[in-house]
């Protein structure tokens, strides 16, 4: 019998794992394997407030390569804290610092034998003109320009993600986020929002070239 997949999630608070404590907030990787048969076995790594860069220089990728293994997955979503020019610790430059910690990813996890696979940041409840609205463009695009240079797989959550608001509207996708209970919060998740999003993120996967999709449990 073949051994399970684990897929390694790398991220900050839109992806992290909630304790019961702080309910309804939560993240997409805490749902995500409600759409995986149970082969796959999802390792979220994912924690708030972190940067691609803080993530890597507080050992967490080093943490990461340490148990995973040939065959196995590290999807990467980072992006939100990256841009925090108020914070520097946390910032990276979108197109030169940005794009090189992401490299570090990529070339860890091939160095293992794993696969690596980049997830644009995830959209935000921000509405112009009836038009939701990306906030992270740059990182978006510098990650796509990693993915070109180094033939890594990449999901454009932060396409999805706002497809799917326009498609349910302002009203139901209010409900996604934080805002619908404080009022305030229009970055982190709901229970609902975040399991909406692993289905995004499942379906996403669903559609790549690799072993992962046929293990997919979505409905049609």
């Amino acid at each position: 019998m073949a051994s399970k997949i684990n897929v390694y999630l790398a991220g900050d608070s839109t992806v992290q794992t909630y304790d019961r404590e702080h309910a309804p907030q939560a993240g997409w990787g805490q749902y995500i394997a409600d759409f995986f048969s149970d082969e796959v076995h999802f390792r979220n790594r994912a924690i708030g407030g972190r940067s691609s860069k803080t993530f890597i220089q507080e050992g967490r990728l080093h943490e990461i390569l340490e148990e995973i293994r040939e065959g196995d997955y590290l999807f990467v979503q980072m992006g939100h804290n990256d841009s925090t020019k108020s914070r520097p610790e946390r910032y990276t430059e979108p197109y030169t610092d940005y794009k090189s910690y992401l490299k570090l990813y990529v070339d860890g996890a091939r160095s293992r034998g794993a696969i690596p696979v980049l997830v644009t940041p995830v959209g935000r409840l921000h509405v112009e003109n009836g038009v939701f609205i990306n906030d992270f463009p740059d990182y978006c695009q510098a990650m796509k320009q990693v993915a070109a240079e180094e033939d890594v797989l990449i999901i454009d959550l932060m396409s999805r993600s706002l497809e799917h608001y326009a498609s349910v509207g302002y009203e139901e996708a209010k409900s996604f986020f934080m805002v619908a209970v404080n009022g305030t919060d229009h970055t982190h998740f709901t229970e609902t929002g975040a399991e909406r999003i692993a289905r995004l993120v499942a379906d996403e996967v669903k559609a790549l070239p690799i072993r992962l999709s046929s293990f997919t449990v979505l409905e049609s």
